[in-house]
């Protein structure tokens, strides 16, 4: 049932004395199935919402508001309905890699638009009938995320394992046209869908900018649990360089065409091969973040805007451990090491944490888990506090993959732990103050 987890202060809710515990039964009469029909009934400026009270009372609301204004109201489960579990068997699958004993909710695989639209998961759309299309197109649900990795038909179905999987492009063309925001990804996967196959995939997908927004390119992960699943082969410096030059010309012709790259890679790439990352500017105000698209250099570009600027100063002279991954560390280091050279009463240390829990092919530092982080920080006597990056946690929980919490680490460290966001002035006024405004 549709319970009601929160009301918000000053809402229409908690002006029309909705509770906590009550249930959402219908609005303009019409049954609440999911999150969907929630947002896309609670839009008008006259609507007729039924409630029914933890007494088991019926309320009938008549509400005039503003359109779009929010009633103030979340739900115990977000998207009220159940997840759609994914039915693929992708080759790259990381949850398939997962080991023995994590929490449950990490070996469910979705593949839900709502969760898409609603928390930027991303879906393949093979597990999507006609009519949930049409439903994505009739209620807006946009901007979605869509799992492309290729668009050869053929090899679509092979890569995620699923006979269905090979009309991605006419499910493209079908959001596109009807005014739906696709940002795309493609996870590289050596001998599948590189070289060629990238190139013939980026060039599929521009038919469909401007709506089509953008796509990131991302590395296969694979981890040390393996067992029973299909060899794989990792981005090696020889895919890696291969990948920049696809990326570099297609970027090169689509820019003179459309004004803009369209296409971005993953940070990872250029660590592989040992190259520049790009100018701040080619990452178009880093549409891609999340992705890890731009992540070192958006951070190296803002901390010396803010080292610039020199607004900051530190509240008394500080000793301060910020934990980084293998592919991270030497970027973190000079980062670190311009910052003490401005402030010379601050001590930075950085501490590479090496991926033994996944193992360790796995270099990037949101992947990290609090058992690798207390078997190898050793020490710590001395430091005012840790800093972790925002990444390895998910969205706003303080809790790592393996389930150990940021207080379980205070407390084990007996040191303040504290969550910086990938952001120069966050990291600058954590080191100096602790993420204070002093």
């Amino acid at each position: 049932m549709n319970h009601i987890k929160k009301v918000y202060e000053n809402s229409i809710a908690e002006e029309l004395e909705v509770e906590e515990g009550d249930v959402l039964l219908s609005i303009n009469g019409r049954e609440i199935v999911d999150i969907m029909d929630f947002i896309y009934l609670c839009h008008d400026e006259y609507i007729e919402v039924d409630i029914q009270k933890k007494s088991g009372e019926i309320w009938s609301l008549e509400i005039d508001k503003e359109y779009d204004e929010p009633l103030g109201i979340d739900f115990v489960n977000p998207i009220i309905d159940h997840a759609k579990r994914c039915s693929n068997n992708c080759v790259f699958c990381f949850i398939d890699q997962l080991p023995k004993g994590m929490r449950e909710t990490l070996y469910f695989k979705d593949d839900d638009s709502r969760l898409s639209f609603l928390q930027g998961n991303f879906v393949t759309l093979t597990n999507l009938k006609e009519a949930d299309i049409d439903r994505i197109i009739e209620y807006h649900i946009s901007p979605i995320n869509v799992s492309v990795h290729t668009t050869d038909p053929e090899l679509r179905k092979k890569m995620l394992g699923n006979r269905f999987a090979g009309n991605i492009m006419e499910r493209l063309e079908k959001l596109t046209q009807s005014g739906i925001v696709v940002n795309a990804q493609i996870v590289l996967c050596p001998g599948y869908n590189d070289g060629e196959a990238l190139d013939h995939t980026l060039n599929d997908l521009i038919r469909f900018y401007p709506s089509l927004n953008s796509v990131a390119v991302v590395p296969i992960g694979l981890t040390r649990h393996r067992d029973g699943l299909i060899e794989m082969s990792p981005v090696d410096k020889k895919v890696a360089e291969e990948t920049i030059a696809i990326m570099d010309a297609f970027q090169h012709k689509i820019l003179a065409i459309h004004d803009t790259r369209f296409a971005f890679l993953a940070d990872e790439f250029y660590i592989q091969a040992e190259r520049d990352f790009p100018e701040d500017d080619s990452y178009e105000g880093y549409i891609q973040l999340e992705d890890g698209i731009g992540m070192i250099r958006k951070l190296i570009t803002e901390v010396d805007e803010m080292l610039e600027k020199d607004t900051e100063k530190p509240g008394a002279k500080q000793k301060v451990l910020v934990v980084t991954g293998v592919a991270a560390s030497p970027y973190m280091k000079t980062i670190c090491d311009k910052i003490a050279s401005r402030y010379p009463d601050v001590q930075i240390d950085i501490k590479t944490v090496v991926n033994n829990f996944f193992g360790q092919r796995i270099t990037v530092v949101g992947l990290l888990t609090g058992t690798d982080i207390k078997a190898q920080l050793g020490t710590v006597d001395g430091y005012d506090r840790i800093l972790l990056p925002e990444s390895i946690f998910k969205s706003e929980d303080v809790v790592l993959l393996d389930d150990v919490t940021i207080d379980d680490l205070s407390d084990y460290f007996n040191v303040p732990v504290l969550k910086v966001k990938v952001d120069g002035e966050d990291l600058l006024k954590h080191i100096l103050n602790g993420g204070s405004n002093e």
